[in-house]
């Protein structure tokens, strides 16, 4: 699986960076982002051409591009290398009218091959990617549960291609201190806009980026004093001091007693860490919403 992930993983860099040539900037690079459906991970409409949606059918193992005449064109997600997917990709964006132009290297890692010139052959575990997408789809219902407890700014449930995880950011609404930069791979510039308010932010990692196990994470930007020592839930979360989050084994939530009960309470408790350390407003914090009731206001 992990050499699948890694495949999966510039797959997406490749058809996100699509999106992110052809769509306005919005704060904290949420123009640019993957979000989870019933049927894998997909852009959403871009602006290109007639309009364009880009879906990763994680499920029956294929990539589909849909245009706004009707017409969808795809491939088949198989063993390949990323300039192959790279050079499918483009020829099928422009067979349904669209504008295959986008910056052609990985972001946010390490070393980075442009995709065009990495020719070594890609596994594909089709097996491993479908139960990698069921497990997708479970953990956004649940961070969209988390979403609507909180009254302030709140980014949508989505999947950052550059780093590969699905989070979900609260903002407390003042300004941090600028951010220092220093991403692999990534201007400084667009960390520092995405760093530009105060976060408390949680996601799901599916292994790397400083840890190899799969693993939920949540983390304060600026951390205020004491952070890294408060408790937090479930028993199986600690605070990682290389990365400078809590983290929750993904296994410890699979196996709980209630894996949804589990990860709430690590939201839930994470994100008070850092709330109450950092001072944020209280009066943002609300109960999870209910499926037909509106908030009470007044």
């Amino acid at each position: 699986m992990e050499e699948t992930c890694a495949a999966l993983h510039l797959y997406t860099q490749i058809v996100g960076k699509y999106r992110l040539a052809h769509v306005p900037w919005v704060n904290h690079s949420w123009h640019a982002t993957l979000y989870v459906n019933a049927d894998g991970l997909t852009t959403g409409l871009i602006p290109d051409g007639p309009g364009i949606t880009v879906q990763f059918d994680l499920q029956r193992q294929r990539l589909t591009i849909s245009c706004s005449r009707g017409e969808s064109r795809g491939f088949a997600l198989e063993p390949m290398s990323v300039a192959d997917f790279d050079a499918r990709f483009k020829k099928t964006v422009a067979a349904v009218g669209g504008s295959p132009e986008y910056h052609g290297s990985p972001n946010e890692l390490p070393e980075v091959v442009p995709f065009k010139q990495d020719t070594a052959q890609r596994p594909w575990d089709a097996d491993a990617v479908s139960r990698f997408h069921r497990a997708l789809v479970r953990i956004d219902a649940v961070f969209g549960e988390f979403r609507t407890a909180f009254l302030g700014k709140v980014s949508p449930v989505h999947l950052f291609w550059g780093s590969f995880d699905l989070a979900v950011t609260r903002f407390s609404g003042k300004r941090a201190p600028l951010h220092p930069g220093g991403i692999p791979n990534l201007p400084n510039a667009v960390t520092r806009e995405a760093y530009s308010h105060e976060v408390s932010s949680a996601g799901f990692w599916p292994g790397g980026g400083g840890i190899e196990e799969q693993c939920f994470y949540s983390y304060a930007y600026p951390a205020p004093d004491g952070f890294d020592a408060q408790k937090v839930m479930p028993e199986a979360a600690r605070f990682d001091s290389g990365l400078g989050e809590f983290v929750l084994p993904y296994e410890a939530v699979r196996t709980a007693a209630d894996p949804r009960g589990a990860l709430l309470d690590f939201l839930h408790s994470t994100f008070r860490a850092a709330s109450s350390l950092g001072h944020w407003d209280e009066g943002l914090v609300c109960e999870i919403g209910r499926k037909g009731v509106p908030r009470q206001v007044g």
